[in-house]
C-alpha cells in the first residue's frame, strides 16, 4: 500500500535575515510515521520545528500539511491546520498556577464546543492515556519532571491532533523516565495512529522509536541522511551520519 504524506517539505530554506541556516531541503513525513529530526547541536533542528509548526516562516520553499500549502495558506486556514496539531515542548510548558486538569482543559475551552462536563471527562481520559489518572488536582510543582512531560503530552493530545511534535522530549530526564516516555510515544502512535515528529539527538530514543528520519548537517546546511535510523546505521550514507549514530566510534552493525 502506498504511503500517504502527512507533511511534504519542498525546496525549503531556513534562515534569519541574510543568514542561511539550512537550504534546499526536501523530505516527506508519511501518515503514521514516528519521524526523527536529528543532528548535532546548532544544526537547525529547533528552527526546522518552528517552521513545521508555523511559528516561523521559511526564507524559501513550502511545507504542505495533509495536502495544503501551510506556508502560503490564508491566516484562517493556517490556524485551522495548527489546531489539528499538538506540541510537547522541552519543559512541558505547563502553566504553574494551574492544576493539571486546568492546563489540559485550556485548549478544549478555547477551541471546542464541549460542555463543562464533557471537558472534565476528556481531561480525565487524556491524563489516564499518559498514565496520570487521579492527578487532576495536582500542580506542576508537585510532580516529577517525567510526569510534567506526560502532562504536557496530555495537553498536546487534548484536541485529538493528526500530528504531534516533540521538542527534545528526553531532555532533563533520567534513563528510566526517558524510556517510559519513549514507550508512551510508541503506544500513542500505535493506538491512535497519530503522526509523530520528534526533534532529538538522543540515540537510545532515535533507535527505539524512529520509523523514518533526516540527519541535518549545519556545516553543509543540508540533509546528509534520510531514512529509517536503524537502516542508516547499517548502511550509513557518509562519515558524518556514521559518526553521529555511533557516538564517533565509526563502527556500525
Amino acid at each position: 500500500m502506498k504511503a500517504t504524506p502527512a507533511i511534504e517539505v519542498k525546496n525549503l530554506t531556513i534562515g534569519y535575515g541574510d543568514f542561511v541556516l539550512l537550504k534546499d531541503l526536501n523530505y516527506t513525513v508519511n501518515k503514521g510515521d514516528i519521524f526523527i529530526i536529528m543532528g548535532g547541536s546548532g544544526c537547525g533542528k529547533s528552527s526546522m520545528l518552528r517552521v513545521l509548526t508555523g511559528l516561523t516562516l521559511p526564507q524559501k520553499g513550502s511545507v504542505c500539511i495533509n495536502g495544503v500549502d501551510f506556508t502560503r495558506a490564508a491566516p484562517e486556514k493556517r490556524e485551522q491546520i495548527m489546531r489539528r496539531s499538538g506540541i510537547l515542548y522541552q519543559s512541558g510548558a505547563l502553566f504553574s498556577s494551574m492544576t493539571l486538569a486546568e492546563n489540559i482543559a485550556l485548549p478544549l475551552q478555547q477551541y471546542s464546543a464541549c460542555s463543562g462536563r464533557e471537558i472534565k471527562d476528556l481531561v480525565s481520559l487524556k491524563l489516564a492515556l499518559v498514565g496520570l489518572a487521579g492527578f487532576e488536582d495536582f500542580y506542576p510543582s508537585e510532580i516529577s519532571g517525567g510526569m510534567k512531560k506526560r502532562a504536557g503530552l496530555a495537553r498536546a493530545l487534548a484536541l485529538d491532533p493528526d500530528i504531534v511534535y516533540f521538542d527534545e522530549p528526553s531532555a532533563g530526564l533520567d534513563p528510566v523516565s526517558s524510556r517510559l516516555l519513549d514507550d508512551l510515544i510508541l503506544d500513542i502512535n500505535r493506538c491512535l495512529n497519530t503522526t509523530i515528529v520528534v526533534v532529538t539527538h538522543e540515540l537510545a530514543s532515535i533507535f527505539a522509536i524512529g520509523s523514518n528520519s533526516i540527519f541535518l548537517d549545519g556545516e553543509s546546511k543540508s540533509i546528509q541522511g534520510y531514512g529509517n535510523p536503524r537502516e542508516l546505521l547499517k548502511n550509513p550514507p557518509n562519515e558524518k551520519v556514521l559518526n553521529f549514530l555511533t557516538r564517533g566510534e565509526g563502527k556500525h552493525a
